[in-house]
């Protein structure tokens, strides 16, 4: 194997006779260095959205979540709370009531999902950090707040400061009963909402936040709720917890961790990048084909070497794997630049945000996201290898030609 690499290494750097090579050889390196760096730039841009929308959906939702396998809502005496606060790494648990609902206010009105929630919730989420106007209040002695979300306050022109006017929050009522006037088939409460919160689109058009004890009132619940919330300490094997509470809950109930409670999301947006991937790794393929180009005329001008090594008793695979060696160098050496300047573009980025997100309006942040992963790295590096060593068999294959012109 030494040998191979060594003339082949001679010939990558050695000068040519004809000068056209050497820019065809040039050509194919840079080729598969700006490849290279496309889709390492493009799988780190994806990393970094991906990275900001999980996280706004962590600000959302807990670290574990706890819901029945059949039906909407179950009791807490059913489950061993305290045996799941026992397990090391668990923080914080909190009750929580979610169900569709009506709001209103003045004339206008909008679907909603209320979730009702414990006075953990906000230990559990990070909702309090996307308070875009007002305060987070639920409960004022007797008296019960609600948050709405900044679509929700949007569809309905909502003002926090409007202390004339009520939103009414309207539920069903349990059971059928026959009734002549249609708002007596619904449970109401008009309260003040004492803040806006501001996630992602699909929580702000959805949701509205209330105490729980408005939640069971409006829904004649009585123990009952449709899940449990679980914080997590930060350093914690959440794999292992999830396992725990999963042996200690039954198969009653679904345990899920954060990913698989946006597992439509994940899995789409999993998808995208590996479609990206498959379009760019073409596209590279494409620009790997100068390498074909490259070697096909470096063997022509080399047809003198090539007989001398046949008639000193080289044989035709030792012939072929020195200019294979030669094609996987120049994808290599491509590759390493290639890997470099994309790395340094995405450091760039990552600490000045050179190239900002063009958009009509505000914006939860001002450049494109970046976030390097080594195994995207390594699967740039092991795609670029391969597909040189793809294309640089077509060429090789002259050289049985050309071995059996000379003898």
């Amino acid at each position: 194997m030494k040998l191979p690499f060594f003339i082949a290494r001679r010939y990558l750097f050695a000068k040519k006779s004809h000068n056209i090579i050497n820019i065809v050889s040039l050509i194919s390196v840079v080729g598969v260095g700006v490849g290279a760096m496309a889709l390492i730039i493009v799988l780190s841009v994806f990393n970094g959205f991906e990275k900001l929308i999980l996280s706004l959906f962590d600000a959302f939702n807990p670290d574990i979540e706890i819901t029945v396998n059949e039906g909407k809502s179950f009791r807490m005496s059913d489950i061993s709370v305290e045996e799941i606060k026992n397990i090391p790494g668990v923080l914080y648990i909190g009750e929580i009531i979610e169900e569709s609902a009506m709001i209103s206010y003045r004339n206008r009105q909008h679907l909603v999902k209320m979730r009702g929630v414990s006075n953990d919730y906000f230990n559990i989420t990070g909702i309090d950090t996307m308070i875009v106007e007002g305060d987070i209040i639920l409960e004022e002695g007797n008296r019960d707040y609600i948050l709405l979300g900044q679509g929700v306050a949007y569809m309905l022109n909502s003002s926090i400061h409007d202390i004339r006017n009520f939103h009414t929050i309207y539920v069903p009522k349990r059971g059928r009963q026959a009734v002549i006037n249609p708002a007596q088939a619904f449970n109401a409460s008009s309260n003040f909402a004492s803040g806006v919160f501001g996630i992602q689109s699909e929580f702000d058009m959805e949701y509205i936040i209330v105490p729980i004890r408005l939640a069971r009132s409006l829904l004649e619940y009585d123990e009952e709720i449709t899940s449990l919330f679980i914080s997590l300490e930060p350093n914690a094997n959440h794999s292992r917890i999830q396992k725990s509470i999963t042996n200690i809950v039954g198969d009653k109930y679904v345990v899920k961790n954060r990913l698989q409670q946006q597992d439509f999301l994940y899995k789409i947006m999993r998808s995208e990048k590996w479609a990206i991937y498959l379009i760019l790794s073409f596209i590279l393929l494409i620009a790997a084909f100068n390498v074909v180009g490259s070697l096909t005329m470096l063997v022509i001008e080399k047809s003198k070497d090539v007989r001398t090594l046949w008639f000193l008793g080289a044989d035709k695979k030792l012939l072929k794997r020195i200019f294979l060696i030669e094609g996987i160098l120049i994808s290599i050496g491509g590759a390493f630049i290639g890997l470099l300047l994309g790395a340094l573009f995405c450091w760039i980025q990552m600490e000045f945000g050179v190239i900002s997100l063009y958009s009509e309006g505000s914006f939860i942040i001002e450049a494109y996201p970046v976030a390097m992963n080594f195994t995207d790295f390594i699967l740039v590096s092991a795609t670029v290898i391969i597909i040189g060593v793809v294309t640089s068999l077509f060429p090789v294959k002259n050289i049985s030609a050309l071995v059996s012109k000379k003898s």
